[in-house]
């Protein structure tokens, strides 16, 4: 496979190196970078060859990463909710706590499907999903890693471990992470998941801190997204979040804790020394109303990533969020554009934990990638690429993925893959679920 006439944004000792030119892709790798001239091209474009694939000037990117999915939330659209939804714990007990009792295997299945496609269609190969769903438990994770695995998506999943349906389905939640890892893989990976600390009791913490050890895992949790999981936990347990799990030895530097809105400055401080990260989710956090980080205080040496809670399957939505945010809570273009950096280098760094041949563009690199609908109207450099990656580049829809030499979406089109079969089927276990919501 060839592409032509694409910016290769490639990446170097943490900088955006754009390379005008032709890309060469063999057996899963980049196998040749052919630089040519981008003014040359504008002003008589070369004719389309039937063996390539001619990018038109567009960007090409690494793929991106989904660091904070929730797939079972998917068919959630559309639903009378009865019960109170003026507080985040009514939100949860109201909607969001009913919703992953009912969902069954076929609901999951759909649920997949409608994520995997959306992620594709935003450039996402790479997802960190917390699955939630205590009436089907065992065997969801691996019928997720399925499905992702069809649609040639690479996965980091787990099963959020929670009490607050009882001891049994907690225990249920624990198996279903211990048993999930055999199934892992190149390209599908684990993490143990909680769903937050005032939903845990101590006997739990401790089952799960049992199997972290045992097969040195890393925790994928909520965090103090509302003031009530800090509220609950001090109350019932007589500790904060971080410091139960800090107790049981839960965190790591492989370790993802989700949201962190109301964590004090000398718990963000303990994260940033353990080394594990934080994911931010500001469009979710918005429509919850629970809060905002300051971002422009939070400890720079804490690793930083984009995540969509299930809101969306868009992370550069949310990146391009968290600038105007940073922004809006008085930090300078200057240092607006060092933090995005900042987010930007820390995700590289996290997901390649995970994936140790997570491509950077180079000659030699894993074949993913993805090309954006754009086509810098300006000049474009290492100098001034964050300019066009946030007022330009994400602001567009992706035109095509790559991924590992093979297309998983080509002009706007997925590829291998009957859509209207799979629409019929999210519709028919949408309704169903819609149906079951409706008289809860």
């Amino acid at each position: 496979m060839k592409i032509t006439n694409a910016w290769i944004c490639q990446i170097k000792e943490k900088k955006i190196i754009p390379v005008f030119g032709d890309l060469s892709i063999t057996d899963g790798k980049i196998t040749g970078i052919n630089p040519t001239d981008f003014e040359s091209f504008i002003h008589n474009p070369a004719p389309k060859k039937d063996s390539t694939f001619d990018a038109g000037g567009r960007v090409l990117t690494t793929p991106l990463v989904n660091f904070h999915e929730h797939f079972y939330s998917r068919l959630a659209k559309g639903f009378n909710i009865s019960g109170p939804m003026d507080s985040f714990l009514n939100i949860l007990k109201s909607l969001w706590w009913k919703l992953d009792l009912t969902l069954t295997q076929e609901m999951i299945c759909a649920s997949v499907l409608m994520g995997a496609m959306e992620s594709i269609r935003n450039g996402v190969t790479y997802v960190f999903d917390h699955h939630a769903s205590p009436a089907f438990t065992k065997g969801s994770l691996s019928l997720i890693a399925d499905t992702l695995q069809e649609f040639g998506l690479r996965g980091v999943l787990c099963f959020e471990i929670s009490d607050r349906n009882g001891p049994q389905m907690a225990g249920a939640g624990v198996e279903e992470n211990r048993d999930f890892l055999k199934h892992c893989n190149d390209d599908i990976k684990a993490l143990l998941g909680l769903h937050a600390s005032f939903t845990l009791s101590d006997e739990s913490l401790q089952k799960a801190a049992t199997l972290r050890d045992e097969f040195d895992l890393g925790i994928h949790v909520h965090i103090c997204e509302g003031f009530e999981d800090r509220q609950i936990s001090e109350s019932d347990f007589n500790e904060a979040p971080l410091k139960r799990l800090l107790k049981h030895g839960l965190v790591n530097p492989k370790s993802i804790l989700s949201h962190g809105i109301h964590l004090q400055k000398e718990e963000l401080e303990q994260m940033a020394e353990i080394g594990c990260a934080m994911a931010l989710n500001p469009d979710s956090n918005m429509n919850n109303a629970v809060g905002l980080p300051d971002f422009t205080k939070l400890p720079l040496n804490l690793p930083l990533l984009c995540g969509t809670d299930g809101m969306h399957a868009n992370p550069a939505k949310t990146l391009k969020q968290l600038f105007l945010l940073f922004r809006h809570q008085g930090g300078s273009f200057d240092d607006a554009f060092n933090w995005i950096q900042k987010v930007y280098f820390d995700q590289l760094s996290f997901v390649s934990q995970y994936f140790h041949d997570f491509p950077a563009l180079n000659i030699g690199d894993r074949a993913d990638m993805i090309l954006w609908d754009y086509v810098p109207p300006t000049p474009f450099s290492i100098e001034n690429f964050w300019g066009h990656y946030i007022y330009g580049i994400v602001e567009r829809q992706v035109h095509s993925v790559v991924q590992n030499g093979k297309w998983l979406m080509r002009d706007f089109q997925l590829q291998n893959i009957d859509e209207s079969i799979f629409i019929k089927d999210i519709f028919t276990e949408g309704k169903k679920l819609f149906d079951k919501m409706s008289k809860l």
